[in-house]
């Protein structure tokens, strides 16, 4: 017979095992990141700038190499910095020696990560880097390790307690090895001045992807716009409401231009017995906002968001284009 033990006990109850045992390595890593920025106010902000400018200055990409979990830390690392404008990729520190060497150039810089900076299998991309002086940074835990006293340059990690109970899987250095990619990574996009347009051509499928296509991507056009011009019977304005299927109608003047929106919150407001015989001169909500084809989904969402609303009319040079739901963008993961 299945157990009908629950597996967890309730919030007012004690806290389970594996919670405790959750909040220690949460609690022991940020120990680590803690340590990290203490560390970079300090001597190691110094490599940390220096390592930025090295990269910057770069003709050609960064290599990021490592083995074991600085090898995983290692390849994410090189796909923060490819996707935030630094070109770069991953070369595995034991294959390098078996003809991925050819993948490094003299115009490329190395950045190899290893906690205890020990790992016989640098060798082999330590003297391929001296022998033709391609500048290698060292992300290290010991300065005086091989890799740091053969590195250019040596990001000196702070000795900090690993999470797991022995002391010996690597999780705390892990944590410390990747947020000091991030903070390269971040440091770089920010003084190149890399923007969210030149980041969406890096992230074109996916969420991100949605989020960085433009209003034009999203709106609806042609006989898809709820519109009727001024001086339209409100019966025939909330006819076309409910044959667009999107809650409002754009108010138009003999130009195209917008100049009122009336929504199912402007019925509600204006509720009485000659609503229907009304015009909606009487009834719009003048000025609506608007926004152009050209803007960034995200930045149509904080609009949406900023001001409480469900529908952006869109207009070119002041004519009435299209307009955006936020159903629309929900159904396109935007969202």
């Amino acid at each position: 017979m299945p157990s009908s033990k629950p597996l967890m006990t309730s919030s007012s109850g004690p806290t389970p095992d594996s919670v405790e045992s959750a909040l220690r390595t949460l609690e022991t890593e940020s120990g680590g990141i803690n340590a990290l920025a203490a560390a970079l106010r300090g001597p190691l902000g110094e490599a940390f700038a220096k390592a930025v400018e090295l990269i910057r200055n770069a003709k050609g990409r960064v290599i990021v190499t490592g083995l074991g979990k600085s090898g995983h830390m290692a390849r994410k690392i090189a796909a923060t910095l490819a996707s935030t404008g630094t070109p770069a990729f991953f070369v595995h520190t034991a294959e390098a020696a078996h003809g991925d060497l050819g993948m490094i150039t003299a115009d490329d810089v190395i950045m190899a990560l290893s906690w205890s900076g020990e790992q016989p299998e640098m060798k082999t991309l330590v003297n391929y880097s001296a022998r033709f002086a391609i500048p290698m940074i060292a992300v290290t835990s010991n300065a005086a390790s091989s890799l740091g006293q053969a590195a250019d340059i040596v990001i000196e990690l702070p000795k900090a307690r690993e999470a797991c109970p022995h002391n010996l899987a690597p999780t705390t250095s892990t944590m410390m090895q990747v947020a000091i990619g991030d903070a390269i990574a971040i440091a770089l996009l920010e003084g190149r001045g890399f923007t969210a347009l030149e980041f969406a051509h890096f992230h074109p499928g996916g969420k991100l992807g949605a989020m960085l296509k433009f209003v034009r991507d999203y709106m609806r056009t042609g006989t898809e716009i709820p519109v009727k011009p001024l001086g339209t019977k409100m019966s025939d304005a909330v006819m076309e409401m409910s044959a667009k299927g999107l809650g409002c109608v754009c108010i138009v003047n003999d130009a195209n231009e917008a100049v009122g929106i009336i929504t199912d919150g402007d019925l509600r407001r204006h509720m009485r017995p000659d609503l229907l015989t009304a015009s909606v001169d009487e009834i719009m909500t003048r000025q609506p906002k608007t926004v152009p084809p050209s803007m960034l989904a995200t930045e149509m969402i904080e609009v949406l968001n900023a001001r409480k609303i469900t529908t952006l009319v869109v207009t070119d040079a002041d004519k009435v284009v299209g307009i955006v739901h936020l159903h629309d963008l929900l159904r396109a993961g935007v969202a």
